[in-house]
């Protein structure tokens, strides 16, 4: 099978270009790749199937969406909310019609009106204040041959848009351990969390739930790596609370190499976000590789994550009050953080390695150009379950059972 591999590449600084660095080579073990030099318009000749990696930022992806408009393919949609994405490639370039005619899809001619007054400039641009109203995933979902997603939120999200074509649910890839050396940071226990400081990663409720917890336990510390927006006032926050650089350590933009140090000095990774965009988090995936016990929010790809390795907050009301208990637990249950890291251990070694994950793209692939895919993942595992009911694994009925786990993972 020949597969034109579009996505951002290293050294983009983009999440999903350290994501394709990853994967590139586990796919290549198992198809021919061909990897489309940015800006290309098309697959090369001889193609047998094209890939597509789309997310929401227009510089990244804008190219690509391009592309996939002129040659249909299999897209992995890395979110679901692409509506910076498609107002990047229409009114960003004077394509007014083309963005309104994405609103009117999405939302009718109400979208499409409120479309019209935000080119007016009668009200802020809905990329910035209603864009989960409003995804605009059409403009992609309509020239996918098939979806790779990662999250059954998304999956039922795309249905939900009236997708009909194959999805595959196909997990993250975990990245190896790099074995880097942990940096020396005090607290005990040191809370981590790590990307953009701002409201919609939740961090006035954490914030308040840790200053509670801290007042309990001196002792802990909680670690912001990342850069903060703008408009969110993170040091008159931390003064209301009472909490100074003995409680919280700051660090701005890290690279690579720092961001695993720092990951490693923690005991626990907090990873918040509401609204959910259908994003899923390579700082979650590699906090389970470091084997890290983990709080999220209870929403999107977070809340499909086992309970056994991290433990969930709703974004509601009662937010903080939920965040101070979690967060108690962890502080005060070293036995808790020891079973939970143990557990993400393990699921970064098998639903999340990267050779299964490879196998799954390579089934979702087939089953794009109209093959009977079974997917080796689960061959792999079938055996016991088909035991269970009285089928010889490795048999011809324990094949045919697989084969229909396989089609219905894959939406057929």
């Amino acid at each position: 099978m020949n597969v034109a591999y579009f996505s951002p590449m290293p050294p983009e600084t983009s999440g999903i270009a350290d994501y394709s660095a990853l994967l590139l080579p586990a796919l290549r073990r198992r198809a021919e790749v061909t990897v489309a030099k940015r800006g290309a318009k098309r697959p090369p000749r001889g193609t047998d199937v094209a890939l597509y990696h789309v997310g929401n930022d227009p510089k990244a992806h804008g190219w690509i969406l391009d592309a996939l408009r002129r040659h249909p393919g299999v897209v992995v949609l890395h979110e679901f909310v692409l509506h910076h994405l498609v107002s990047g490639a229409t009114l960003a370039k004077g394509d007014v019609k083309g963005y309104l005619d994405a609103l009117e899809r999405d939302g009718g001619l109400v979208a499409r009106l409120l479309g019209h007054a935000v080119v007016e400039q009668r009200i802020p641009p809905l990329w910035e204040s209603r864009a989960q109203d409003f995804p605009l995933a059409g403009a992609v979902l309509d020239h996918a041959a098939g979806l790779i997603v990662h999250s059954r939120y998304v999956a039922d999200r795309a249905r939900a848009a009236g997708y009909e074509r194959p999805i595959a649910v196909v997990p993250h890839p975990a990245w190896p351990d790099p074995g880097t050396t942990s940096a020396e940071i005090p607290g005990s226990p040191l809370i981590g969390c790590f990307g953009h400081v701002n409201a919609s990663k939740r961090v006035p409720q954490l914030l308040v739930a840790f200053a509670r917890v801290r007042g309990r336990h001196p002792e802990a510390r909680l670690l912001l790596v990342g850069s903060t927006s703008p408009n969110f006032d993170l040091e008159k926050r931390l003064q209301r609370l009472g909490l100074d650089a003995d409680g919280v350590v700051r660090e701005s933009r890290v690279d690579e190499t720092q961001l695993w140090s720092l990951m490693a000095a923690c005991d626990v990774c907090v990873n918040l976000r509401a609204p959910t965009m259908g994003e899923t988090s390579g700082t979650a995936v590699r906090a389970l590789t470091l084997g890290k016990p983990l709080l999220v929010s209870g929403t999107g790809w977070f809340a499909e994550l086992p309970d056994t390795v991290a433990l969930k907050a709703q974004p509601d009301e009662h937010e903080a009050e939920a965040l101070e208990a979690a967060l108690e637990l962890l502080v005060t249950r070293p036995d808790v953080r020891a079973e939970m890291g143990a557990a993400a251990l393990e699921l970064a070694r098998t639903e999340h390695d990267v050779d299964r994950v490879a196998d799954r793209y390579v089934a979702a692939l087939e089953v794009s150009l109209g093959g009977e895919a079974v997917d080796d993942a689960v061959l792999r595992e079938v055996g016991s379950a088909a035991a269970a009911v009285g089928i010889a694994p490795g048999s011809p009925e324990a094949t045919e059972l697989a084969r229909r786990l396989s089609e219905v993972e894959l939406g057929g």
